[in-house]
């Protein structure tokens, strides 16, 4: 058992499956990390996962993958400026309406996926994105596989940078950065503060749309009733773990592509071991990892409301 685990972990298809599974997190928490530096909690990024994924999978069923992208980001940033007004403007309890958002997208995909497809949605395939090989890189030994991935995990590639260089490199950052840690400062220097939080609200919607429509158009090509599974929640504490640094929360959600991939493999082996004990792995891991690396250093102003002064 001890070396056919060994054997396993080396393996190529094993990094595959890390690979593809860190994907749809990896998507949710580069653009989860917008909402967040910029003081408002993104809590609800499991139902905008699950809101991505139905509305991805509608759109590809009817009409094409893209197409079901393209709906699923627009049907996201509908519901993200209600979310952003709820919190930004009205000044609501950002965890209260974290929580409504998550409700809302468990029972709006269910009654959905009823009224339009029956109880027949598992057996309904959408068009999918499959996998493409990047010539030459595709090639090489053991590392060729991440050159064998679906267009979901190219975007999830360069997405990591490009937000880096955001945050760091540009006056755009700077300014998301600056109403994270002080908005009352930042207001007076010009900026507006709600219009950042605005924005950015919107830019972590987006990209969780895309991250739950990875896995029914480039992962499954197909719905299931709450498929996220927690996967929001887990891509939330990357970003806390991450220290709300885009590549530090890259390197978290790849050890929980690691945790992932490695709990399926082994239920796949025909372990002993009961089989919900590597189902609760990937969340188990999240709470020690929590105790020991601690909730990390969050925006002064994080979960915290400004009111305009008039």
């Amino acid at each position: 058992m001890f070396s056919e685990l060994i054997h396993m972990i080396f393996s190529q298809d094993f990094l595959a499956s890390c690979i593809r599974l860190a994907t749809p997190l990896l998507l949710a928490a580069m653009g989860g990390i917008f909402s967040e530096r910029s003081g408002v909690l993104f809590l609800g990024l499991e139902g905008f996962m699950l809101m991505g994924a139905f509305f991805g999978f509608l759109g590809s069923y009817y009409l094409g993958a893209v197409q079901g992208i393209i709906l699923a980001v627009l049907f996201n940033m509908i519901i993200a400026l209600v979310y952003a007004f709820c919190t930004v403007t009205l000044a609501v309890d950002q965890v209260v309406v974290s929580v409504s958002v998550n409700i809302l997208g468990l029972g709006i995909t269910g009654a959905f996926s009823r009224v339009l497809f029956g109880a027949h949605t598992q057996q309904l395939m959408g068009q999918r994105l499959m996998a493409v090989a990047i010539p030459g890189l595709s090639s090489i030994p053991i590392i060729g596989v991440l050159f064998r991935q679906n267009p979901f995990t190219y975007i999830a590639y360069i997405l990591v940078p490009v937000v880096y260089i955001i945050f760091f490199k540009t006056n755009w950052g700077l300014k998301i950065r600056a109403v994270g840690e002080n908005p009352k400062a930042a207001e007076t220097m010009g900026i507006k503060v709600h219009k950042i939080r605005y924005i950015s609200i919107l830019w972590a919607s987006a990209f969780a749309a895309i991250g739950g429509a990875s896995q029914t158009i480039g992962d499954l090509g197909l719905f299931v009733d709450n498929m996220i599974a927690g996967k929001g929640y887990i891509g939330f504490a990357a970003i806390i773990l991450g220290r709300f640094h885009p590549l530090y929360t890259a390197l978290t959600v790849f050890f929980f592509g690691i945790v992932d991939a490695f709990q399926l493999n082994l239920q796949a082996m025909g372990s002993s071991i009961p089989y919900q004990f590597p189902l609760m792995m990937p969340y188990l891991l999240t709470l020690i990892a929590f105790l020991i690396a601690g909730s990390g250093v969050a925006p002064k102003a994080w979960g915290d409301p400004y009111i305009l002064e008039e």
